[in-house]
């Protein structure tokens, strides 16, 4: 009875009514392990997911160290593998130290809201992803939404600061557009007003700078104003997170992120997964040279410009349009990404593209011919 679950009946079945008749509402379908799709739409960009290398490396740390990590990584979570993938990710992006935590989502979380209080200033790019946005409502931070990639705004709000910290937060290349920050004019205001610029490179990372991250192109790596995020779930192929940063935001994180503290590690299989794929990344250059290859490919068949990263979009006329263009892909054989709101930060609509350098060639040849035609027919 309606009275006796608190009226929660009627407020789930109308929130449902409402995405439907919106176009919102979403579903999960699950991938079989050989459905034969093409994909265009995960963020496996070097293919490293299943590279034979990196899938026996997580097997033999499953064998070695059981299936999870078993605790939290200030109790017994805390591995080898663990600090050796740290070193390596401090090293190879030029970072001080390395802290790895269980997912992307996480090390946002756990660098914003231990760095970040009702005496901070944060000045968030209006196109960031929800992780930051939901760690500075944690925090409970003062906060400034930027225009998108405006770094006068950026310098004028910093500007009001007076005497509190203040913190800058952006993607190194954005998850929707595919366009890259201005960094090195960022980082030098954010220099001149003594704030910290969060840059998480989840789409940089594995793609920009010869793989190293947009950061490291820059020449901005090591620089004790500049601190990482990142995720080692899309071009290393694997699942977790990261923060680089100096020795002495790293000792604050264990001390203080909650995130960090009370969540399990990550799992020995997906440590070892990505130190391996990071390895093969270093060895193997001539992954990154094909994804952007593929990215300019793609970018001149769709009559786009090129993005920054391996991530594109193609405006829809609606919601219904781009779930139409979903699905019509999906019938020729090639998984498509759809974002509709509220997953786009301008409320448009969009199928949505990846590079992955691990497909063969006949078929991303063939995925290729599939993505023109149905942009055609839905745009």
């Amino acid at each position: 009875m309606a009275g006796e679950s608190g009226g929660w009946d009627d407020w789930l079945g109308a929130a449902r009514r409402e995405r439907e008749r919106s176009g919102l509402q979403r579903r999960l379908s699950p991938r079989g392990k050989a459905d034969g799709l093409v994909d265009l739409a995960g963020n496996d960009y070097l293919g490293l997911s299943t590279d034979p290398e990196v899938t026996a490396a997580a097997a033999a740390a499953a064998q070695t160290w059981g299936a999870g990590a078993a605790a939290s990584r200030l109790v017994t979570g805390t591995t080898d593998l663990h600090v050796e993938l740290e070193t390596a990710l401090a090293d190879y992006t030029g970072q001080p130290e390395a802290l790895v935590l269980s997912t992307g989502y996480h090390a946002n979380l756990s660098l914003v809201t231990a760095l970040a209080d009702r005496d901070t200033l944060v000045v968030s790019d209006a196109h960031v992803h929800a992780s930051l946005i939901d760690a500075v409502r944690l925090s409970r931070a003062d906060v400034v939404v930027s225009p998108h990639g405006d770094v006068a705004a950026v310098d004028a709000a910093l500007a009001t600061r007076g005497d509190r910290r203040a913190l800058v937060l952006v993607e190194s290349v954005y998850s929707v557009l595919g366009d890259a920050a201005p960094l090195a004019d960022l980082a030098v205001v954010c220099e001149r007003h003594g704030a910290l610029v969060v840059v998480d490179e989840a789409h940089g990372l594995g793609v920009r700078g010869r793989g190293r991250g947009l950061v490291h192109e820059l020449g901005l790596h090591g620089l004790p104003h500049v601190l990482l995020t990142c995720t080692l779930s899309k071009a290393l192929g694997s699942q977790g997170g990261a923060v680089l940063a100096p020795a002495r935001v790293i000792d604050h994180l264990v001390n203080r992120a909650r995130p960090f503290i009370f969540d399990t590690g990550l799992a020995p299989a997906a440590a070892a997964g990505a130190l391996a794929a990071l390895h093969l990344v270093e060895r193997e250059p001539h992954r990154v040279v094909r994804g952007h290859a593929r990215a300019r490919q793609l970018a001149g068949l769709l009559g786009i410009d090129v993005p920054d990263g391996w991530v594109m979009s193609v405006p829809m006329p609606s919601p219904a349009a781009a779930l139409a263009a979903q699905a019509d892909a999906r019938e020729r054989g090639v998984a498509v990404g759809c974002f509709r709101p509220p997953s786009v930060p301008d409320g448009v609509s969009r199928v949505r593209l990846t590079i992955n350098a691990g497909i063969p060639d006949t078929e991303w040849a063939r995925a290729l011919l599939v993505v023109a035609q149905v942009v055609a027919a839905h745009r």
